[in-house]
């Protein structure tokens, strides 16, 4: 097995709007669309469909959903062993897309805030296998805490992704993961500082380095990635692409990430594929649906998409 994924599952629930509501405003969606998701099976989805092999460990709820997320896990290669039933609903993600590609997600933890590090154990021969953990913030920090412990106690890296960002954070247990990526937004929220800027993207990056975290991969949309490691920052310019969706846009990043860091171990090699990759899945509506197989997308790279879009 090459990557673990300890996280979460959602259902999407999609609106289509030409504008956010003002507050206590009703407005008509033009169109609805629902999905699989959750930032946790967003990112083993794209990593499974670049061709990973990938465990996910969550849990789902005692309700219709959670047979849709099981199946839809299996159609797509990714273990279920550890996709654990619940006494409770699944998580569902309520979204909201404008005609800018702006979106707005509200989350129902549902099922995956009873992910504990008990189920970690009780997956730990399958885990201890891996190449590489990734983690969110859409379950118990507990959880996450634990996973990086067994991460660091299995010699296995580990990948940490901030969201969504928590005031709570522990600085100490981040520090025990090899790959922290935050999007600006989050960046800024566990920094407390500025991000409007490149430098000062680059200036607030610089301080969770210095808390002893040995990569911090930034994820700012269009303008592209910045990666900050002892060897110094390094930029990797956004694309220009005709944007329909952006949602689910940094998970195709990460789940793209984890495999090609895998399957190379080159980390600018696979910043600037997974870039392209995270790319291209916004000018598709949805979140995993947006998601390119591998031959999809080498086979976009070859028609020469990249050079608009990714």
């Amino acid at each position: 097995m090459d990557i673990a994924v300890i996280g979460s599952n959602m259902v999407d629930l999609v609106s289509y709007l030409s504008r956010m509501p003002d507050e206590g405003e009703t407005v008509e969606a033009r169109d609805f669309a629902m999905g699989c998701g959750g930032k946790g099976a967003n990112q083993a989805m794209a990593a499974a469909r670049m061709g990973s092999s990938v465990l996910m460990l969550t849990r789902v709820g005692n309700d219709a959903f959670a047979e849709t997320t099981r199946r839809n896990f299996e159609a797509n290669g990714i273990d279920t062993t550890y996709v654990l039933d619940t006494d409770a609903t699944s998580g569902v993600a309520p979204i909201f897309v404008d005609d800018n590609s702006r979106n707005s997600i509200v989350i129902a933890k549902g099922a995956n805030a009873f992910l504990t590090p008990a189920d970690i154990e009780d997956a730990a021969e399958a885990i201890a296998q891996c190449k590489l953990i990734v983690l969110q913030l859409e379950v118990n920090l507990e959880t996450v805490y634990a996973a990086i412990d067994f991460g660091n106690r299995h010699g296995i890296p580990v990948l940490l992704n901030p969201a969504p960002a928590s005031p709570d954070l522990d600085f100490a247990q981040v520090a025990r993961c090899d790959y922290f990526v935050p999007n600006e937004t989050e960046l800024a929220l566990l920094t407390g500082m500025p991000v409007q800027t490149l430098e000062e993207v680059q200036a607030a990056a610089q301080t969770i380095l210095d808390r002893g975290v040995k990569n911090v991969i930034v994820t700012m949309g269009s303008r592209g990635v910045l990666w900050l490691s002892a060897a110094g920052p390094t930029l990797v310019e956004g694309r220009t692409v005709a944007a329909l969706d952006t949602t689910g846009a940094g998970d195709a990043f990460i789940g793209c990430f984890s495999h090609c860091l895998v399957d190379t171990g080159d980390v600018p090699g696979s910043l600037a594929t997974a870039n392209a990759y995270a790319a291209d899945s916004v000018t598709r509506r949805g979140t995993q649906t947006s998601y390119a197989t591998r031959e999809q997308f080498e086979q976009g790279l070859k028609q020469g998409r990249a050079d608009t879009m990714a």
